[in-house]
């Protein structure tokens, strides 16, 4: 890494980065407003907060086409800041990991070494540009393209607000993000993206998943194992202690399970009001055609490693008995999981999803009658595979 500071630390210093920096002489500090440099940095000008002068480069970032990271700072003995640095989104290269390690899931590398940054000094309260490098090594976004980039995106306090009440009254991410595009009348200006508004509400649900509400599912849980020995639960909390995913299946589910498990239907369809958990009940029916339940679950998020987690606590609580074909909607992260986690079963998917995906990919035939008849006694009515292939 390029280095990054002008003077040596006196004795009073404490330095928590990793590098030294460049002996580089700072000149006297200068006001320059940002009309009359023209988004320019330049040395020597002065910001009254590190929020004044972050904001100032992260305005440049978006007119020159690059997103913004705060990077290396160094403290004084007392704890405050004396030196920070702001730097490109693709400085540095992505950190190498032990060979053996296996990814989940394969991102693309966006780390390019790149050199651009902008370091200040602070003296008496005023954050004093010392050292800018403008170069970078990799091509630049088109301004038109500016506010689409991560350091430019943020959801403000009125969007917030309106999304916690869109949620409220029911309405997806994809809806609301939808309304959010027309009535700024194109996505370039709404200020985020759709996945920006899906991490928004899932730190809002981690957040009201009151202690008081999860101690009580713990203690309901307990009380139910006292009188039913074959009871199991488990539950996966986040970083934060905080309680993200419960599973739970009775006696009953288990003797039910060893009976009908050849089959087994999972939905993520319904949602509960308070949390916006999904609901995730894995059943089936019995020899009386009746509703039988072989576990449940709620889900505060649809992810891979959510889907991995859950599977995996399923397949415990039945012993590692899988069934033979479980059927699922047409979820890409569930799919990639079934496969890797129910690694004997048959993975299809409901009649329900079938239907909707012909509706979606087969709607110029649909409209023909002939052609509706047939597909209809091919999908409800053959009762042998020979029938259906026919």
């Amino acid at each position: 890494m390029d280095m990054l500071y002008s003077e040596s630390l006196s004795s009073s210093e404490v330095n928590v980065s990793e590098s030294e920096y460049d002996d580089e002489q700072i000149e006297m500090p200068m006001v320059v407003s940002r009309e009359e440099n023209g988004y320019e940095p330049k040395i020597g000008m002065m910001f009254s907060s590190e929020d004044e002068a972050y904001k100032f480069y992260n305005a440049y970032a978006k007119f020159i086409g690059f997103t913004v990271r705060k990077s290396q700072y160094r403290r004084l003995a007392d704890g405050t800041i004396s030196q920070r640095s702001f730097v490109c989104g693709r400085e540095r290269h992505r950190r190498l990991k032990d060979p053996s390690y296996v990814k989940k899931v394969n991102r693309r590398e966006t780390r390019t070494g790149c050199p651009a940054m902008i370091c200040f000094k602070i003296e008496k309260d005023n954050w004093i540009v010392y050292k800018f490098i403008p170069d970078h090594n990799h091509d630049l976004v088109k301004s038109s393209a500016g506010a689409m980039l991560r350091s430019q995106r943020h959801v403000d306090e009125a969007h917030a607000n309106m999304i916690e009440d869109m949620n409220n009254a029911g309405i997806k991410p994809c809806g609301m993000y939808s309304y959010f595009v027309e009535v700024a009348g194109g996505a370039q200006n709404v200020g985020f993206l759709k996945h920006d508004c899906d991490n928004f509400l899932q730190s809002k649900r981690s957040n009201t998943l009151e202690a008081g509400d999860a101690q009580s599912v713990i203690n309901h849980f307990k009380k139910i194992q006292a009188n039913d020995l074959s009871f199991f639960y488990t539950m996966q909390v986040d970083c934060e202690n905080r309680m993200t995913i419960f599973f739970w299946r009775d006696g009953i589910s288990r003797a039910d399970y060893s009976h009908f498990g050849d089959v087994v239907i999972f939905d993520t369809t319904y949602r509960t009001n308070k949390y916006d958990m999904a609901c995730a009940p894995f059943i089936w029916v019995n020899h009386h055609k009746q509703s039988v339940l072989f576990g449940c679950a709620f889900l505060l998020d649809e992810t891979t490693e959510s889907f991995i987690w859950l599977f995996e606590s399923f397949l415990e609580a039945m012993g590692g008995l899988q069934p033979k074909t479980i059927f699922t909607d047409q979820c890409q992260a569930m799919a990639n999981v079934v496969k890797k986690v129910f690694h004997e079963s048959q993975h299809r998917l409901c009649l329900w999803h079938i239907s909707q995906n012909a509706a979606k990919h087969l709607s110029y035939y649909l409209r023909q009658p002939d052609f509706k008849v047939l597909f209809n006694r091919c999908l409800y009515n053959c009762e042998s595979e020979q029938e259906v292939e026919e």
